[in-house]
């Protein structure tokens, strides 16, 4: 058995000099910078509340609330409605909205290793919206794949696929990309419309992620279609919003700016 980690003091990590020129708050950010650095902070890991940290350094809350203001705003830190303020995951991706690709793809051109729990994968009728967003008759069957997705071991994302059966005839057939199973069958997607909102995560889906429940997620819907036209996939996901940055690339339209 081994003993637990006891939590930083960071009255133990170095002082602050209020006869410096440097900004307290800035010091403080130094303060846990190298804490992260040396390893006593790790991913994930709770801070000391705000409270804390404000009798353990004899600042004012307003001067810690500036400093972790500042580290998340570097993206160092995340705050947990609820639970606090944390270090950011080892894995931060950022994902552009204007390119259609596979997960496995996109860790594999971010360095990371790509990886999947498989939660489900089986054959069914199809739901009424299911039907809908895949132009099938009520009732038709589909394939669906359920996967938690994993970069380095971190669990990223809770996605949903599902696929008219006639396309994909066995579900037990997607190992790792589903995308390369359907390109391999010939129906593989060549667009994609996608909608998204900001979701709490409920219990198991924050178990899944091994997060808190209740934090704040992305959840995207994508439709994607084949070179015809026709829908090939139905996925909803859901994100990890401390992991996850989606970037949208806009052009400026002179001749709308009159």
């Amino acid at each position: 058995m081994t003993d637990a980690t006891p939590p930083l003091d960071f009255r133990d990590a170095g002082s602050l000099d209020e006869s410096s020129p440097t900004p307290l708050y800035l010091q403080l950010q130094k303060l846990i910078q190298e804490a992260v650095r040396s390893g006593q902070l790790r991913a994930d890991e709770a801070l000391p509340s705000e409270r804390d940290l404000s009798k353990q350094l004899g600042i004012s809350r307003v001067t810690v609330r500036k400093a972790l203001a500042g580290l998340v705003e570097k993206g160092m830190l995340v705050q947990r409605w609820g639970s606090g303020t944390f270090i950011a995951p080892a894995v931060q991706v950022e994902q552009p909205l204007s390119r259609l690709s596979s997960f496995t793809d996109d860790m594999v051109s971010r360095g990371f290793r790509p990886g999947a729990v498989f939660l489900n994968r089986v054959i069914g009728p199809a739901t009424p919206k299911e039907s809908m967003a895949l132009g099938l008759s009520p009732g038709e069957l589909v394939s669906r794949v359920d996967r938690l997705r994993m970069a380095d071991d971190v669990p990223m994302a809770i996605e949903h696929a599902v696929v008219p059966n006639r396309l994909l005839p066995d579900p037990q057939s997607v190992q790792s990309s589903l995308y390369a199973v359907l390109i391999a069958r010939g129906c593989g997607p060549k667009r994609a419309l996608q909608r998204l909102h900001a979701v709490q995560l409920n219990a198991e889906q924050a178990r899944l992620l091994q997060v808190q429940p209740g934090m704040a997620a992305l959840y995207i819907e994508r439709r994607s279609f084949d070179e015809n036209g026709f829908p090939v996939e139905f996925t909803s996901s859901y994100y990890r919003g401390d992991a996850y940055d989606f970037v949208a690339e806009l052009s400026f339209n002179q001749s709308n700016s009159e």
